[in-house]
Parts: C-alpha cells; sequence; structure tokens
C-alpha cells in the first residue's frame, strides 16, 4: 500500500523578489503523467501527475531560467520522465539520476551525453530501505570518470552513523535539503553541527532547499532560514537552491513555491550571495562545458 500524495500548489504567487539572470532551480522534479511514465512498482508513496510542462510554466512566473532535475524514488530507476523533459529544452535543463549497480558505464555514457551530470542516493525511512553501501561504491565507481557527483538524501537522525562512510565516498557530494535537521533544535543540534563539520571537506556541497521540511513552525518557515543562512554565509561557494516542487509527500500546508523564492533574501542576504547560490555554482556543476 502507498502513500497517496497532496497536490502541489494551484497558484503560486508570483514573487516580491526578482531573482538574477540565468537563476537556477537545482532540485526539482517532474512526476507522470503516469499514463505515459508509469511509477515505480515498488514506491512508496503515488504522487499525482507533475508534468515538464507545470514546470515549466511555474519556472516561468517565478523568474527561472534553468533546471535540475533529481529522480525521486516514485520513479525508482526508470529516468525516462526526466529525459524527456531534458530532450525538450536540452541547453537549460539537467538531471540527476537513479541507477542499478548492475547499470553499465556504457549506459551511464548514455545518460551523460542526454544531460544527466550525477545520481541520487536515498537513505530516508519513509522511502524504504537505506541504500546498500556496497552498491553506493560501486556505483561511484562508475561515475568517477565521466566527472558526476553523488547526491545525497538522509534523515539527519542517520548522520552520526552515516557521516564516516560519506567521507570515504570520493566524488563530489551534495546534501539535500539542510540535511533534512530540525529546525525547533536549534543551530547547536548534532545533526547540523556534523553538517557543518562535512562541509569543512570541499567535496562537499549542500542545498538549502527544503525549508517546508526543516521547519516545525509552518509558513513562512522562517524558522528554517537561519540554518540555510549559516550555510549559504559559511559556504557561499558550495551552496545550491532549489524549490522541491511538487513538493512529495508533504502531508499539510502544501508550499507556495512563490512564497519560496521570497525567503531567498533571507537566506542569502546580499546580490553576490544571492549570484552564487542561483547562478555560479550550479553553473560550475551542472554548465561547466
Amino acid at each position: 500500500m502507498t502513500r497517496e500524495s497532496l497536490s502541489f500548489h494551484p497558484d503560486p504567487k508570483t514573487p516580491d523578489v526578482v531573482l538574477p539572470e540565468n537563476a537556477c532551480d537545482a532540485h526539482c522534479h517532474v512526476f507522470g503523467p503516469a499514463a505515459r511514465f508509469p511509477f515505480a512498482e515498488e514506491r512508496t508513496y503515488t504522487p499525482v501527475d507533475a508534468p515538464k510542462e507545470t514546470l515549466s510554466a511555474l519556472h516561468a512566473k517565478l523568474g527561472i531560467a534553468r533546471t535540475v532535475l533529481v529522480q525521486a524514488s516514485c520513479h525508482g530507476t526508470d529516468n525516462a520522465a526526466m529525459l524527456d523533459m531534458i530532450a525538450a529544452d536540452p541547453e537549460r535543463v539537467r538531471g540527476v539520476a537513479m541507477v542499478r549497480p548492475e547499470t553499465s558505464v556504457a549506459d551511464l555514457k548514455a545518460l551523460d551525453a542526454c544531460g544527466v551530470r550525477g545520481v541520487r542516493f536515498n537513505f530516508v525511512s519513509h522511502l524504504g530501505a537505506d541504500a546498500d553501501p556496497d552498491a553506493v561504491r560501486t556505483t561511484v565507481g562508475r561515475i568517477a570518470d565521466l566527472g558526476w557527483h553523488a547526491v545525497v538524501h538522509f534523515d539527519a537522525s542517520k548522520l552520526p552513523d552515516l557521516a564516516p562512510f560519506l567521507r570515504d565516498i570520493p566524488v563530489p557530494m551534495i546534501i539535500d535539503h539542510m540535511g533534512r535537521v530540525d529546525a525547533s533544535r536549534g543551530l547547536d543540534q548534532e545533526p547540523f553541527r556534523l553538517l557543518l563539520d562535512l562541509m569543512e571537506d570541499e567535496r562537499f556541497w549542500v542545498k538549502v532547499c527544503g525549508a517546508e521540511r526543516v521547519s516545525r513552525a509552518g509558513p513562512p518557515y522562517h524558522d528554517a532560514v537561519p540554518f540555510a543562512r549559516t550555510l549559504v554565509e559559511t559556504f557561499p561557494d558550495r551552496v545550491l537552491w532549489g524549490t522541491d516542487w511538487p513538493h512529495p509527500n508533504i502531508r499539510k500546508n502544501m508550499p507556495d513555491d512563490g512564497a519560496l523564492v521570497d525567503l531567498l533574501p533571507l537566506m542569502a542576504p546580499t546580490a553576490a550571495l544571492m549570484q552564487a547560490l542561483l547562478v555560479d555554482n550550479p553553473t560550475r556543476l551542472y554548465w561547466a562545458e
């Protein structure tokens, strides 16, 4: 039995903030449409259809020019929906795939030619079993020569045990959603201190998205801002931001993506920090060519 997802916000506001030219949403998803791109049988939740046309219209409204699609567990290792959107706009869209450990180097090279630049591994309990460490090592060994990175998504409570393993992975790593810390526990909580410690290693990057997941106060999610701002100000050249549209597994208070954009000046309070977060950093990672 899978959980049914809420629908994304039907009419997000036009942001008050004007984003810099070539701003990038570095963490978002496309789901389905299921009639064309079926969801994985082993999924733990069933999302609403969230197709490329809807995401593109949202980005136009928000002032976002470039997109990094992140494969989510509801589609498993079938990256077809993601690849379809990349193919529709290959200059402005990149992808992060999920693959099986037996995926060949040739198949990985084919994904690279299609605009994929990384692979994602989940260590989040509500998404099913954690990624197998041996499988992670096998896959990382195959992507290193492609110049790809690994994206890691984990429960904050798992970081004390997971951190030594992550330190041993020899490719750049991007941590999703500020490590999914609990904003009510403050900046001095162990998972956030461990996250800051990992970030001292220049192989690590972090996404300061997921304010709605970190927050315990609810909209407008201001209790998540100190975590994002600390990361942005401390590691300005290794932070990314994304909407996380269509916000899978949010059970109440579906975020307004325009309001999420309006949090950005609180997270990155100078023009230089905003430029790095939204333009320069994603360019280095996804459009280096």
